[in-house]
């Protein structure tokens, strides 16, 4: 009778108490790296010191807690291989999404020299092909109107050729779909990335094809994954922390519902 009884309010206690102290102190639950994740970090890995890299930022705040982890574990990774980062986006939210990370790793990054952020631009697909033929036509100046042959990152960038992939932070289109049509098909440079999990499953077949997808982080779970990588530990894996908590007392709880139950029914046989 005292388990029928518990106050729910106590159970929410348990499950707030549950989810917010491992986003502040994270557990380290083992995770285990996927094959995407895994391909994806090797394509980056792959990449020789100095060459250029080029991120799109397709979302907007709505899909950040998914895709933000992802996009500051490849920067952090490009940093570290000593890689040259340009960022733009298809999507007019991505680029405040963007220098949030520049801002957050400001210490880290010389702008203009090993990373620049050219800014928003329309056209879905009709950008993405008109920066294969001609990139700097496309984008004239950076995120400031700064002309770009101000910057030594930019210098003798004239199409895809200069840049060693490309990886779209999609959440729908334009997104990560249109850079695999044009950037990979077309004009044969590697496209990797993340996206939503919701929206994994329809990338799945250019990954298993013929590798028109290199890799993809898909979701919060493998953003942990590419954060145990890359070797550090973030939102994503926190997060996944939380999530495992969350789950734990929510089945303790069923137990123990269920135990009352069969205890109950019990009493009132005898």
């Amino acid at each position: 009778m005292k388990l029928h009884q518990i106050d729910r309010r106590w159970i929410f206690l348990v499950i707030l108490l549950g989810v917010t102290i491992p986003l502040f102190v994270p557990f380290g639950f083992e995770i285990e790296v996927s094959r995407n994740v895994q391909m994806l970090y090797d394509l980056v890995d792959s990449i020789s010191p100095g060459e250029r890299i080029l991120l799109s930022f397709d979302y907007d705040p709505s899909a950040k807690p998914e895709l933000q982890p992802a996009a500051l574990a490849m920067i952090r990774q490009a940093i570290d291989k000593d890689l040259r980062i340009v960022v733009m986006a298809l999507w007019p939210m991505g680029i405040s999404l963007a220098d949030e990370i520049y801002q957050y790793l400001y210490d880290k990054l010389e702008y203009g020299v090993n990373f620049i952020n050219l800014g928003y631009k329309a056209g879905g697909l009709v950008t993405i092909q008109a920066m294969g033929n001609d990139f700097q036509a496309v984008f004239p100046i950076d995120v400031n109107g700064v002309s770009v042959n101000n910057f030594e990152i930019m210098q003798d960038v004239s199409s895809f050729d200069d840049f060693a992939l490309v990886a779209s932070f999609s959440a729908g289109s334009p997104g990560m779909k249109e850079w695999i049509m044009v950037a990979g098909d077309s004009f044969r440079l590697p496209v990797t990335g993340a996206t939503t999990a919701v929206s994994a499953p329809g990338f799945l077949p250019y990954i298993n094809a013929q590798r028109q997808l290199h890799g993809m982080v898909a979701g919060l779970k493998a953003a942990a994954e590419y954060e145990k990588l890359v070797g550090y530990p973030g939102v994503a894996t926190s997060g996944m922390d939380a999530q495992s908590i969350a789950h734990v007392i929510i089945i303790l709880f069923i137990i123990i519902g269920n135990v009352s139950f069969y205890l109950s029914r019990k009493k009132k046989e005898v």
